[in-house]
């Protein structure tokens, strides 16, 4: 059974609501990065290569051998995802947790912005007035981060989300093909830049199974079960879903690291997640609804 073309391992009927649940069970296993990344001493390089390269071998053995096309599509969604999780680590490393993945999750803002140029989809007033509400969010976390690493890290963050916004929309470009090749493609980019920088500081016994773990459990499966679950959803709903993962992020950290995140960023992060999934309910909710009522009246009046 190939799990690129069928989602025949849950019983459900609803392709949708399989999609939806695998977009959870990936955004659980996601959240396992801060806590991760901030426990292994090496360098953020070092364990984005390894970890890109662990999961390159995950994806190998579960799926096979890749059919690369090599067209701009392709290729601009292996950079995209390159950028992603390289920046996302090293914001990590460089700030909380909970910026990092805060700042990473105003993808949205960027997919709902560039859609109407790559996807062809309509940016609304809505989606304005989302923006100014994140931006406004996002400039909280600098207050509580003043000194140049913590400001680094948090610019880093807002560059891991443009990168995830690009990955999302280039990924929904191949929603008829098989996107995995370029998550798969992202990840040997990935560890071309990064596995130079072991030479840097060589991780312990420990780390090295912190980064098996991170290799298996928190990119590679979590990322087959999203390159399946993207190909039955909106762009939008493809990063909206996954929106626990900031929430248990920076719980991780907290509950076994010990790290708090400042009161700035916490309201900041506040603000960013209720714009975001505020936005998206308003745009769920049917227009049609009035619409149907009208049709209603329209074949009352006939009859009548």
């Amino acid at each position: 059974m190939s799990l690129t073309t069928n989602l025949t391992l849950f019983k459900f009927k609803n392709v949708r609501l399989k999609a939806i649940l695998l977009l959870l069970i990936t955004a659980t296993m996601w959240s396992l990065g801060g806590m991760l990344i901030k426990s292994i001493n090496a360098h953020p390089l070092a364990i984005a290569g390894v970890r890109s390269a662990i999961a390159s071998v995950v994806f190998l053995i579960i799926l096979g051998k890749p059919r690369m096309n090599w067209t701009r599509v392709q290729m601009g969604a292996a950079a995209s995802y390159a950028g992603t999780v390289i920046f996302f680590v090293i914001a990590t490393k460089a700030t909380t947790a909970a910026n990092a993945i805060f700042l990473q999750y105003t993808a949205p803002i960027y997919v709902a912005l560039l859609s109407s140029r790559l996807l062809k989809e309509k940016t609304k007033v809505l989606d304005w007035v989302t923006v100014l509400i994140v931006l406004g969010g996002m400039v909280l976390f600098f207050l509580d981060n003043l000194s140049t690493t913590g400001i680094m890290g948090n610019i880093f963050g807002i560059i891991s989300g443009i990168c995830f916004a690009l990955q999302i929309i280039f990924l929904r470009m191949q929603k008829d093909g098989s996107p995995w090749e370029s998550v798969f493609l992202g990840n040997i980019i990935t560890a071309i830049i990064g596995l130079p920088f072991l030479t840097t500081a060589w991780p312990n016994a420990f780390d090295w199974v912190e980064l098996l773990i991170l290799g298996v459990v928190q990119l590679g499966l979590p990322y087959i079960l999203y390159t399946i679950a993207i190909k039955h959803t909106t762009a939008l709903e493809a990063i909206l879903i996954p929106v626990i993962e900031p929430i248990l992020n920076p719980l991780w950290v907290l509950l076994f690291l010990g790290e708090k995140p400042g009161s700035w960023s916490l309201i900041g992060g506040f603000i960013v997640l209720m714009a975001i999934t505020i936005r998206c309910i308003l745009v769920e909710i049917p227009i049609s609804f009035p619409v149907k009522v009208k049709r209603q009246n329209e074949s009352h009046d006939s009859l009548g």
